[in-house]
């Protein structure tokens, strides 16, 4: 899910900021400490291929188009045969749809997000209610359920995972901080790592400087042209960076400026499987 402008300022900061993330010590580091190969060095899980074509599948699975080397689908898909699979998790906020909050109603009330009045707090856009990760003992609690969705991912045969909503923080109304986001974010980049997932940054460029201390390997990104972030995120994670642009303007503006950096994907914003009126796919 789309995140806010900031990235662009990053760039310029990140050459002085890296060698110093991984020694920080922030809010994450209350959670424990990262295992041992999952700094995203590749030692104990395997990255993603650089600036290889990429589809992103969310609104349903079909067949990639030949050239696509790299496929993102909901973790109640299968895996595209051949190709480098990333898991998508909605880690942060619930499912959207009043099933999934209904089911969380049901299943863990507590673990649902309340503001002072005891109302849930929820994602305007897109009518998901946020998860409540402001503790440490909430964020165990998630991480039983979180985490055995990642334990699913790496069953079905997926290589990497894909925790979005990262910055529900920033829809949180002032209950959640940056420093609860990471720190959950660590516990699911060492749940991932410990299955032998490689675990995508989502969006979220206020984060970047926390990428190694949290244990992230590559990122997904939306916008990025259109938000000015992909320098940021090149720089970051070394090319190893897929996004997806939304409007022809930004794709094209992309491609022209990263197009042999980083892995730029046009799509239309349902994310429509092939075949379905209004589905748009290219790659540079």
């Amino acid at each position: 899910m789309r995140t806010g402008v900031g990235g662009a300022l990053l760039l310029a900061l990140l050459a002085l900021i890296g060698p110093l993330a991984a020694c920080s010590s922030d809010a994450a580091d209350q959670d424990g400490p990262r295992p041992s190969g999952s700094s995203g060095s590749g030692d104990a899980v395997r990255l993603p291929p650089v600036d290889a074509a990429f589809d992103y599948q969310l609104g349903g699975a079909y067949p990639p188009p030949p050239k696509v080397r790299a496929v993102s689908r909901d973790r109640g898909a299968d895996p595209a045969p051949g190709r480098y699979n990333i898991c998508y998790v909605n880690a942060f906020q619930a499912q959207p749809g009043k099933d999934a909050a209904r089911w969380w109603q049901r299943e863990h009330p507590d673990l649902i997000l309340r503001d002072q009045k005891g109302r849930t707090v929820v994602d305007e856009d897109w009518q998901e209610p946020l998860l409540d990760i402001s503790t440490r003992g909430k964020r165990s609690a998630l991480l039983k359920v979180v985490g055995g969705w990642i334990d699913g991912c790496a069953k079905a045969g997926f290589d990497a995972v894909e925790p979005d909503n990262l910055d529900s923080y920033e829809r949180s109304k002032g209950l959640l901080t940056a420093d609860d986001a990471a720190a959950f974010a660590r516990l699911l980049a060492r749940r991932a790592h410990a299955e032998g997932l490689a675990i995508a940054q989502k969006n979220t460029t206020d984060l970047l400087e926390r990428r190694r201390t949290i244990g992230f390997d590559f990122a997904v990104t939306e916008e990025c042209a259109r938000y000015k972030e992909c320098g940021a995120y090149e720089a970051a994670y070394d090319g190893k960076v897929f996004d997806i642009e939304y409007a022809t303007k930004d794709f094209t503006a992309a491609c022209r400026a990263r197009g042999k950096k980083l892995s730029v994907t046009l799509r239309d914003r349902d994310v429509l499987p092939a075949g379905e009126a209004g589905h748009v796919y290219r790659h540079c």
